[in-house]
C-alpha cells in the first residue's frame, strides 16, 4: 500500500533534555523545564516538549528515544498547552501524577485517581512507551497507566478495548493538525459486535461511521475487511475476551523493530516502521487507502476531488482557515467568498460522484419545482432532482468530484450569490466568443475548400458536398468501441473515452519530436499516449488485456490509467504523465545515473514491492504482471516509482497459485527457469523478475547483457552470487555511488535480490516476505545458486511452447507501440 514518508506526527526539530532520572518520578521528584526521564533500555523519553515551530505551546509527551526525528507517543495535557514549562511541574500529589504551575499550583492535567491511600506512590516509564503508575509498597499492582489513556497512538503491547461493565470503547483520537495534538475530528475505537467480537471502527466527529474493519474472525486469525494485515509477519495479533472487557492488541516477533499504529489527520488508520538507513518512517499499510473515501475529510462546503484525492473547496467558497489547509487539516472546511443575498441567488450544476449527506427531502414533481423550494428558503444551500426533490440546509458535508472517467454522473445544484455567477459567466464569454469565431471561420474555410473540390466532379455537389463533410463529422467524432460488447463492456463504464482528435492535437498528430515530451490537453491536463501499431494482430487482446486490468487498479505505485480512445482502427491508452520517464533512462545512462543516489534507489526498490505486495494479494484481483523490468518502471516528478505496462498480466482466482500458457512472453534476463521451459507461472515468477530488478538497480547494470571476460557463461546473478560468498558484496554495488551509501540496506538489498532469483519458485519468498524484510531486520535463509543460463535469441528450449522473447530496450513484436507523453 504504502510509500516512504516522515509520520505526520514526527518533528525535525529534537529539543536538549536534562534527565532527573533514569526511569522513574518518586514522591518527592519533578518534572521541570527541560528535565526529563527515561526508560531503562533507552528506548522512550518522557519530558516537555513544544509541537509548533510558530507558537510558544507546550505540552507534557512521551517519545522515542533513539530516532533522529521526535516523534510523540502520547500527550498528556493536549487541550490544555502551557506557555513557559520552566513555571510547570509535573509531580506525585494526593497519590496522582499532577501538571502545576508552579506559581498557583493549579492544576492542568492530572490522572485523578480518586483514592490517596497509596503509600508510597511511583510513576515508571518503560521500554514499551507505557508509563504506569503503581505503589512502590506493592509494584505488582498498577494504579493508572498511558496504555488504557491513548492519544493518537498504538503501541506494541498497547490495549484497545472495549469495557463491558460500562460499554465504553476505548478510543484513540487523532490530533488536530500537524503541528497541534489537540483533539482532532477522527477517532479509532474497539466495539463489541452482535457477535460480541471485537471490530474497529473509524469515526468522524464522534457520530459519523467512516470505515469498519469488519469482525474478528478467529479462525483466519484477522479482520474480515480487513485480511492484508495478516500480511505482516513481523506481527503478532492477539485477542482477549472476558467478563470484565474484550480488547485486541498485537507484539512484534522482532523488537529491535520499531512498529506503531496512528490515527492520522487524514482520518485514516497508518501503521508505520521505522527505517534506521534512510531515518524515515515508511507508512506499511493504511485504511481507508483513499482519503476521499474518509468521511468529511474536506470538512462543510469542501470537495474531495476523486482524480487527485485531494481537498478543494465548491465553487465560490474559500478555505475557512488557510493555515489550517496548509498543515494538511482540512476538516474546517470552506466558507462563501460572497455572502448570499437570498431573493437574488442563482445555481451552478456541478457533477459529482454521489449526494453529500443529510438531505432534505421535498415533495414536488419536477426540477422546477425542486429549484422554487430551495429558491424560496434562504437557508437552503443546494438542491438535487432525480425522481426525488433533495434539499441542503446549513453545511453540506462529503462532497465529492465526479472522477474524470465516470459518463454519467449526479447533477448538483449549488446556490451561489447571483453577482459571482454574473461575473464568472462574463469571463468565461470573453474566451468564448473568440474562440468561437475563430472556429468557425475555420470551419467555413475548410467546408468552402471541400464543396469547390466536389463540385467540380458532381453535379450535384453542393448537396452531396454538404452531405460528405457531414458523414465525414460524424465518423470522425463518434467512437467505435471495442469495449462495447456483453463481455466486457460492465468493466470499462468508469473509463474516460478520449476523442482521437483531442489527442491528435495534443501530441501534435503523434509527432516524433513529442515521443519523450510532456503535452497537455486542452484542460491543462498532462497525459501520455501509448498508440496501439495498426499492423498489430494479437496486440489488440493485450491492448483490451491492460485496459480491463489496470482501469480496476489503485494504487501509488501503478501507474494511473486515464482512459483510452478506441476509434476505427486506432486503439490508444491515455495515462498519467511521468515526467522521469522509465527507470531505465536514469540506470542505464553514465551521464543520468549519478542522480540516483542510494536513498532514491532504495525507496525505489521498496515502491516497487509495495505495487507488486499489491497486485499479488491486496487488489481486488490477483494479478500476475509477467513483465517486470526496469523499463516498466516510470518515475513521477518525485522519483516515486510506478510499476507500467499490464499488456501480458494475467489474473488469478481466489484458490488459484499457479497456471501454465501455450505462448511464453517475456523479456531477456526476467523471466523465470520454470516460466520459460515448462510456460508455468505464478507470483514466484514476478518474484524472480523482481530480484532481478533489485540486482540491476544495485549495480546499474543489465542482467541479459552482463559482461565478465573472466567468467564466459554468466550473467549478473551469478556474478552477484559469487561475489556474495566471496564476502565481496562490496564490487556489486554501482561505482556512481562511491561510498555514498548505506551498507546495511545495501546487503539486506543484494540478500533479497539472490533469494528472489534463487531457481527453484519454491525457494524464493513471496512479495508479503520480501515487503517485511526491506522494511525491518528479520532474519533472511542464505541464497541458493541463481540459475546458469540466461535465455537469449537462439536460446531452443525443449518444449512445444510459442516463445516470444523481447527485448529490454522495448518490444519487438507485432504489439510495438510509441509513447507520447
Amino acid at each position: 500500500m504504502a510509500f516512504s514518508l516522515c509520520s505526520s506526527f514526527g518533528f525535525s526539530h529534537v529539543q536538549p533534555h536534562h534527565t532527573i532520572a533514569l526511569d522513574t518520578i518518586s514522591i518527592d521528584d519533578s518534572l521541570t523545564g527541560d528535565q526529563t526521564i527515561i526508560s531503562k533500555g533507552e528506548t522512550f523519553e518522557l519530558g516537555f516538549f513544544k509541537s509548533s515551530k510558530s507558537q510558544n505551546h507546550y505540552y507534557i509527551g512521551i517519545w522515542y528515544r533513539k530516532i533522529s526525528v521526535q516523534t510523540i507517543v502520547w500527550v498528556a495535557n493536549r487541550d490544555e498547552p502551557i506557555l513557559d514549562p520552566s513555571s510547570s511541574k509535573l509531580t506525585l500529589l494526593d497519590g496522582n501524577l499532577v501538571l502545576l504551575h508552579n506559581s498557583s499550583n493549579i492544576p492542568i492535567w492530572s490522572t485523578h485517581i480518586a483514592s490517596n491511600s497509596l503509600t508510597t506512590p511511583e510513576v515508571v516509564l518503560g521500554d514499551d512507551g507505557n508509563l504506569v503508575l503503581k505503589d512502590g509498597s506493592n509494584p505488582s499492582v498498577t494504579i493508572w497507566q498511558t496504555f488504557d489513556y491513548p492519544t493518537d497512538t498504538w503501541l506494541p503491547g498497547g490495549k484497545l478495548r472495549f469495557n463491558k461493565k460500562t460499554n465504553q470503547s476505548q478510543k484513540l483520537n487523532s490530533w488536530r493538525n500537524l503541528e497541534d495534538p489537540a483533539m482532532g475530528f477522527y477517532n479509532l475505537v474497539s466495539d463489541s459486535g452482535r457477535s460480541g467480537n471485537i471490530q474497529f471502527l473509524i469515526y468522524w466527529n464522534n457520530s459519523k461511521l467512516s470505515w469498519d474493519s469488519g469482525e474478528w474472525d478467529e479462525k483466519s486469525n484477522t479482520f474480515l475487511l480487513a485480511p492484508e494485515l495478516k500480511l505482516d509477519f513481523n506481527v503478532i495479533y492477539s485477542y482477549v475476551s472476558n467478563v470484565n472487557e474484550s480488547y485486541f492488541t498485537y507484539s512484534l516477533y522482532n523488537n529491535a523493530i520499531m512498529s506503531r499504529f496512528v490515527i492520522d489527520i487524514s482520518g485514516q488508520i497508518k501503521q508505520f516502521v521505522w527505517s534506521e538507513g534512510t531515518k524515515k518512517w515508511n507508512l506499511h499499510w493504511v485504511q481507508p487507502e483513499q482519503s476521499c473515501d474518509v468521511y468529511g475529510t474536506c470538512g462543510p462546503f469542501g470537495n474531495c476531488n476523486l482524480d487527485r484525492q485531494k481537498c478543494e473547496c465548491l465553487p465560490g467558497f474559500v478555505p475557512r482557515s488557510s493555515e489550517d489547509w496548509s498543515q494538511q487539516d482540512s476538516t474546517g472546511g470552506c466558507v462563501r467568498s460572497t455572502s448570499l443575498q437570498c431573493s437574488e441567488d442563482s445555481f451552478s450544476a456541478i457533477p459529482t460522484s454521489n449526494f453529500p449527506d443529510n438531505p432534505r427531502l421535498q415533495q414536488v414533481h419536477s426540477a422546477e419545482e425542486c429549484k422554487s423550494a430551495c429558491e424560496d428558503t434562504c437557508s437552503c444551500n443546494a438542491y438535487a432532482f432525480d425522481s426525488r426533490c433533495r434539499l441542503w440546509d446549513g453545511d453540506i458535508i462529503n462532497f465529492k468530484t465526479i472522477a474524470s472517467s465516470r459518463s454519467q454522473p449526479e447533477i448538483f445544484h449549488l446556490k451561489r450569490a447571483a453577482t459571482e455567477v454574473r461575473k464568472t459567466k462574463a469571463e468565461v464569454w470573453k474566451i468564448v466568443v473568440p474562440v468561437f469565431i475563430l472556429l468557425a471561420t475555420v470551419m467555413g474555410v475548410l467546408g468552402y475548400i471541400y464543396l469547390s473540390k466536389r463540385n467540380k466532379t458532381n453535379k450535384r455537389g453542393r448537396l452531396i458536398g454538404l452531405k460528405g463533410v457531414l458523414t465525414s463529422f460524424l465518423k470522425y467524432n463518434l467512437n467505435t468501441n471495442m469495449f462495447d460488447d456483453s463481455e466486457t463492456k460492465g468493466d470499462t463504464h468508469e473509463l474516460q473515452i478520449f476523442n482521437f482528435a483531442c489527442l491528435s492535437n495534443a501530441t501534435n498528430n503523434f509527432s516524433l519530436k513529442n515521443k519523450l515530451g510532456g503535452r497537455r490537453l486542452q484542460n491543462e491536463q498532462e497525459i501520455a499516449v501509448k498508440r496501439l501499431s495498426k499492423s498489430s494482430g494479437r496486440g489488440i487482446e493485450e491492448f483490451k488485456n491492460e485496459v480491463l486490468l489496470i482501469s480496476k487498479l489503485q494504487h501509488r505505485n501503478l501507474v494511473k490509467l486515464l482512459g483510452c480512445c478506441t476509434e476505427g482502427e486506432e486503439n490508444m491508452l491515455i495515462y498519467e504523465y511521468m515526467p522521469k520517464k522509465s527507470l531505465d533512462a536514469f540506470l542505464f545512462d553514465p551521464r543520468k545515473k549519478a542522480q540516483l543516489d542510494w536513498e532514491k534507489r532504495f525507496n525505489i526498490i521498496g515502491g516497487v514491492a509495495r505495487g507488486l505486495l499489491y497486485l499479488h494479494r491486496d487488489s481486488r484481483l490477483r494479478i500476475i504482471h509477467r513483465d517486470l523490468k526496469v523499463s516498466n518502471i516510470l518515475l513521477d516528478e518525485n522519483m516515486t516509482p510506478k510499476i507500467s505496462d499490464f499488456g501480458m498480466a494475467r489474473i488469478f482466482g481466489g484458490d488459484q497459485i499457479i497456471a501454465n500458457t501455450n505462448r511464453v512472453v517475456g523479456t531477456f534476463g526476467y523471466m523465470s527457469p520454470e516460466y520459460i521451459m515448462g510456460g508455468t507461472f505464478s507470483e514466484k515468477s514476478d518474484v524472480f523478475s523482481f530480484g532481478v530488478l533489485i540486482l540491476e538497480i544495485v549495480s546499474s547494470k543489465r542482467n541479459h547483457s552482463f559482461d565478465n571476460p573472466e567468467q564466459p557463461f554468466n550473467n549478473l546473478l551469478l556474478h552477484t552470487w559469487r561475489l556474495w560468498n566471496e564476502g565481496k558484496w562490496s564490487e556489486v554495488v554501482d561505482e556512481a555511488l562511491g561510498n555514498l551509501y548505506c551498507p546495511l540496506e545495501v546487503i539486506k538489498c543484494i540478500h533479497i535480490g539472490l533469494l528472489c532469483v534463487q531457481n527453484r519458485a519454491v525457494d524464493r519468498p513471496n512479495m508479503a516476505e520480501v515487503d517485511l524484510m526491506l522494511v525491518s531486520e528479520t532474519d533472511r535463509p542464505a541464497p541458493k545458486e541463481p540459475p546458469y543460463t540466461c535465455p537469449t535469441s537462439s536460446y531452443k528450449p525443449g518444449s512445444n511452447n510459442n516463445i516470444t522473447f523481447t527485448a529490454v530496450e522495448g518490444r519487438k513484436d507485432p504489439r510495438s507501440s510509441f509513447l507520447w507523453n
